[in-house]
């Protein structure tokens, strides 16, 4: 069973990831019925979510709901439907009438990894290959990678516009039945409403969350966010509680996207920013650094090109300082388990327990109770040691523990979350497996680790620093028999863990394994030393290559993702259009650039040949790229500089800053 998220690391036990179905899903066959409905010659049409408003829910959300609403497929709504498209390289999702903005900002982050996207969407579904009305989605349920079968019958108002999640590329569907899929695997759309984006970014990577309440960071606020980006994670935020949009922009009660962060000079001096994207695909910020904003003119002219973008797409900067004023929550998820410890480069090792609360038995309630009941509470034993040094070793370990609450109904929203926590006690000698620790021994010894405040939350976790040897973990609810299920994930270098009283016996970790892990180590490293690259150092990782960077010279690490992604698909387009040769002739070059998005003239195709190409009007793989990057590139420059998106009048330093930049 696969319990870390799988992208792209697999497991040294065990498959890679479960097929049981959940519990709370209908038991659906996704090949079965898909090669049925071709066999038949049908669309498929799922009985178990239906298309009619026992989906969309009971509650406010039917009140928001158009007179005539109807359910139609893609197909029914635009002439070249696609399910997705690798060329739109904006976040383009817009929210719709539900009000789920924390899933939907939790799928913006998704987006800026496109193989953990790849693992929750299966980029290979279609409308026009295999097409049968059916699309299958997977998220991390529990302990479990589940699929979510669904029909694509989408619910529409009278001008035939999507009433849920859309796209702003008016054929794309991907991201409106996954949110259909995410419905049903939580109830119904209704179920959607409110949340925390803690709960969507678990369900798409089986990662562990961690909340920063930004009035209480400290100053390494930027050193946590630098970190984060290093080590690929998803991070959402959230607003001040409220339901207004503020005068500066900012909506309240409302969750955003973290896309970015850069730290540029101006006048001599740094300045940290934060970029970040509001789910509405409209709406943002108005103070310093916004689109509109003065504070762009202390910037170079090559720099403010590139990083402002003046178009009314929901995606801003702004300061460090007036995010830590504005923003009352950071979410961090992370996807593997070290992030702020110092042995993220080394390997780890996981373990999750299944427990329960029983009423009446094993639901003690907090510490606060502990002369009652706290003590019936279940009890696991961890033994944690450095396996590099064995169990003798003293220095500290690096433990990272996650309690999750399981849904206590089928649909999200009808039982809410109960508040939980759990509390760490240290261990000397303890000889009997079979008993739990008695009341004694709670009203003797103080917790090493204890709740701030009990959070009626999906996950709470914790990273602890401590000693090798033995401790106890206790999970509970904040009161006395409240009856629910959980897992518990304890990740280290290296541990045993049991619950003191199972039958299950004891459980001993396995290791996670990278599959790109010499990859990925060696790009985390080498940022961290060198938060952003230049030329030279871009050219020694690319063996040889150099390609285009950013205004000031220097290249972070999500742009270098961004690069690495380009070049893939350049190499998809190239080999396809060569014919073995290693070269492109006019013909060839047109048809590449066409596959990959971007659209000349022959004319300019022709002058691109010269160019670019050998004195045999021939174009290697290596200038490919150069005229790919250079020509995405300056799309870039013109969608940032022009008003109307069909023209622009320069100045006389602006035409001479591009003409020498090019």
């Amino acid at each position: 069973m696969s319990l870390w998220p799988p992208f792209p690391c697999r497991w040294k036990l065990g498959p890679r990831y479960s097929r049981r179905a959940s519990p709370q899903l209908p038991q659906q066959d996704f090949e079965a019925l898909l090669a049925e409905c071709l066999r038949n010659g049908c669309l498929f049409e799922d009985t178990s979510f239906p298309a009619t408003l026992s989906s969309i829910g009971s509650g406010s959300l039917l009140q928001k709901l158009p007179p005539r609403l109807q359910w139609k497929r893609p197909p029914e709504l635009h002439s070249n439907p696609q399910f997705y498209s690798a060329k739109t390289k904006r976040l383009d999702l817009c929210q719709g009438m539900v009000g789920d903005c924390w899933f939907l900002a939790a799928l913006q982050a998704l987006t800026l990894h496109q193989d953990i996207l790849s693992r929750v969407v299966p980029l290979n579904q279609s409308f026009t290959e295999k097409y049968a009305g059916i699309f299958r989605f997977w998220f991390w349920h529990y302990g479990n990678w589940v699929p979510v079968v669904i029909d694509d019958r989408l619910p529409i108002n009278e001008s035939g516009q999507l009433l849920f999640v859309s796209s702003t590329y008016k054929n794309l569907f991907w991201g409106a039945l996954l949110e259909k899929a995410y419905a049903k695997l939580s109830g119904s759309y209704e179920d959607l409403q409110s949340g925390q984006v803690s709960e969507a970014l678990v369900d798409f990577t089986g990662g562990v969350t961690m909340t920063i309440n930004l009035a209480a960071a400290h100053g390494d606020l930027w050193d946590i966010l630098t970190k984060a980006t290093y080590n690929r994670t998803l991070i959402g935020c959230q607003t001040h509680s409220g339901e207004k949009i503020l005068e500066n922009g900012l909506v309240e009660g409302h969750t955003y996207t973290v896309t970015g962060i850069r730290k540029v000079t101006c006048k001599h001096r740094p300045e940290y920013l934060v970029k970040l994207r509001n789910p509405w695909g409209q709406v943002e910020w108005k103070g310093d650094w916004s689109d509109s904003s003065s504070k762009w003119e202390l910037l170079s002219p090559k720099e403010k090109i590139l990083l402002l973008r003046k178009d009314n797409d929901g995606e801003f900067w702004m300061t460090l300082q007036d995010f830590k004023t504005h923003f009352v929550l950071l979410v961090i998820c992370k996807l593997t388990p070290g992030l702020l410890s110092q042995e993220a480069a080394q390997k780890w090792t996981y373990t999750m327990r299944e427990g329960r609360w029983e009423k009446g038995s094993t639901a003690g309630g907090q510490r606060q109770l502990l002369q009652g009941t706290f003590w019936k509470n279940p009890q696991f034993l961890l033994s944690i040691w450095r396996p590099e040094e064995g169990r003798r070793s003293l220095r500290p370990c690096s433990v990272l523990v996650s309690l999750l609450q399981k849904p206590r109904h089928r649909c999200r929203k009808r039982k809410p979350h109960l508040a939980i926590g759990f509390y760490l006690y240290r261990v000397n000698k303890y000889h009997d497996n079979q008993r739990r620790l008695p009341p004694e021994f709670f009203q003797r010894n103080t917790p090493l680790s204890q709740p701030d405040r009990f959070l009626k939350e999906k996950e709470v976790s914790q990273e602890l620093c401590l000693e090798p040897g033995t401790y106890l973990i206790v999970p509970c609810a904040s009161e006395t028999n409240q009856k629910s299920e959980f897992i518990l994930r304890v990740f280290s270098r290296k541990h045993i863990f049991y619950e003191i009283g199972s039958s299950s016996g004891v459980i001993f970790s396995k290791e996670i394994e990278d599959q790109n892990e010499g990859q990925n180590e060696f790009f985390t490293k080498f940022f961290e030393k060198y938060p952003e690259i230049n030329a030279v150092q871009l050219q020694n990782i690319l063996n040889q290559m150099t390609w285009s960077l950013n205004a000031s010279g220097t290249m972070s690490i999500q742009e270098f993702r961004d690069l690495w992604k380009q070049l893939k698909l350049y190499q998809k387009v190239f080999h396809k259009q060569d014919n073995g040769s290693g070269y492109l002739n006019w013909e060839q070059l047109r048809a590449a650039m066409k596959e990959a998005g971007i659209m000349l003239s022959d004319d300019v195709c022709q002058l691109m040949l010269i160019r670019y190409g050998c004195p045999r009007l021939q174009m290697g793989f290596v200038s490919f790229v150069h005229l790919m990057l250079r020509v995405e590139n300056m799309e870039d420059v013109f969608q940032n500089l022009t008003q109307d998106g069909k023209g622009k009048y320069l100045q006389k330093p602006e035409w001479m800053m591009m003409a020498l930049y090019s």
